[in-house]
């Protein structure tokens, strides 16, 4: 109920889009778009509005209006917090976007983060991190110095890297998230960041873990290659992915799915030697098992020309 969570601004706008709801509630579709799009009139720069509105046109099965509606709700903010350009890409069937919208993902996660936990694990089955650890040990390696976690979300995973790490740092776009992973006091720094926009810097890890976070960044060429470029000499990059039958492929979940053959051909790009694969079960959603990847990649086979970008290094 995205229209009524934030307001226009407009009191008059807010009412009839509270109205909007109750008859969207008691089953009034045609009386709900009616009177949000009244509302809309009155406040036409107003984002959330035209999102609930683009759901309220879906849900009555009028996919281009739905879509024009989001169209209006990115253009009102073009940092997209509620990720109606993903709702109109899945909508048309011809998804274009490599990238969830920083804000959207930030925004999910704020206001995710009381409740992630038992969410996640609870509900949905949650298993990264142990798939993790399983894959790290299938692959000989068990302690390490530097760790990132990257997208450390509450800490779940950081939770069974703490007693294999010497100095353990988080990385999560979502302040909620840090305060949550915060509370565990297992984290030597936490920081926030927009995995997205990471550059390279002079500090090194000897593991990189990313424990079901690329789901939502889309393409993985740069953050791949931030990797590579951030590992100490002999480092170690473990990751999962959701298994997908296209290169890229966004599904609608909003969130993004990566073909093996994609995820291999970018790690041999970024200079690892040894890649395993482990195919495996992520989560559940709604009752189906999520096929997944579980990643370890090692070998560097030289040090990499580190750009400041992030984008897939040229081997010196």
């Amino acid at each position: 109920m995205a229209g009524s969570l934030f307001s226009s601004g407009d009191l008059t706008a807010d009412r009839r889009a509270s109205f909007a709801e109750t008859l969207a509630h008691l089953g009034d579709l045609a009386g709900a778009i009616e009177t949000l799009s009244g509302g809309l009139e009155l406040a036409p720069s107003w984002a959330a509005g035209w999102f609930r509105l683009g759901e309220f046109f879906e849900l009555v099965g009028e996919v281009e209006a739905a879509c024009q509606a989001w169209d209006k709700a990115v253009l009102a903010d073009p940092s997209d917090p509620l990720g109606a350009g993903l709702k109109r890409d899945l909508a048309r069937k011809v998804p274009v976007a490599e990238a969830m919208p920083s804000a959207f993902v930030e925004l999910l996660f704020d206001q995710y983060a009381p409740r992630f936990e038992a969410s996640l694990v609870e509900k949905l089955r949650y298993r990264g991190p142990e798939i993790i650890m399983e894959a790290l040990h299938l692959a000989g390696r068990t302690q390490f110095g530097a760790v990132l976690d990257l997208g450390c979300g509450t800490g779940l995973m950081g939770a069974v890297l703490r007693p294999v790490s010497a100095h353990l740092v988080g990385y999560d776009i979502s302040d909620g998230m840090l305060v949550e992973a915060d509370r565990k006091g297992i984290y030597d720094v936490l920081d926030k960041r927009d995995i997205a926009q990471l550059e390279v810097t002079e500090q090194r890890f000897d593991l990189i873990v990313a424990a079901d976070v690329f789901i939502y960044l889309g393409a993985l060429e740069r953050v791949i290659g931030w990797c590579a470029g951030s590992l100490a000499a002999g480092g170690v990059l473990a990751f999962t992915v959701e298994l997908g039958d296209r290169p890229v492929e966004l599904r609608d979940s909003r969130r993004f799915a990566h073909a093996q053959s994609y995820v291999g051909a970018l790690l041999s790009e970024a200079g690892f030697g040894t890649v395993q694969l482990t195919p495996c079960i992520l989560r559940e959603d709604r009752g189906t098992p999520i096929e997944g990847l579980a990643i370890v990649a090692s070998g560097l086979a030289q040090q990499v020309a580190r750009e400041g970008d992030g984008d897939l290094m040229a081997l010196v």
